[in-house]
């Protein structure tokens, strides 16, 4: 399956995996959560995803290199400061989060197996072939930066 790797863009995955939780949890057990906490604990994880997507966003920018996970042959540099001394991959976690909103948002648990699947996908069709890559690119560099950076958190 090698011809999936780079060729879903991430966004497109998350919408493609939050209608599939929807699908779940229109068809599985709905936990009983009092709706405004429901909306607010929501609203909370957006926020935090959108913010962790946005500042990565910011730094990759900064750096002037390119943000398109599905040309990674573009990285002109090697990112590794801000957002990025926490985790290697803050886009794909701020996803995560977004996901895990959209379950909680529809108070299904089993929708919680979308974010299983999402990061599944992402961690076989996206981050393996993204580290290739950029040890390929930038070499030692880039495996010191592994050493000292988690993938995910």
């Amino acid at each position: 399956m090698k011809w999936l790797e780079h060729r879903i863009p991430p966004p497109i995955v998350l919408l493609i995996t939050a209608a599939m939780m929807w699908i779940i949890a229109r068809t599985t057990y709905v936990a009983p959560l009092n709706q405004g906490i429901r909306y607010v604990t929501t609203a909370i994880l957006f926020v935090i995803g959108v913010s962790v997507v946005l500042l990565a966003m910011f730094r990759f920018r900064r750096a002037g290199t390119t943000i398109n996970p599905v040309e990674i042959e573009r990285a002109s540099s090697l990112v590794t400061s801000g957002i990025f001394q926490l985790t290697r991959n803050p886009m794909y976690l701020g996803l995560c989060i977004i996901l895990t909103g959209v379950a909680v948002l529809l108070s299904a648990p089993w929708a919680l197996l979308g974010l299983a699947i999402f990061v599944l996908f992402i961690s076989r069709f996206q981050i393996q072939p993204e580290e290739g890559a950029m040890r390929t690119r930038f070499g030692n560099a880039y495996d010191e930066y592994c050493r000292r950076t988690r993938r995910w958190i």
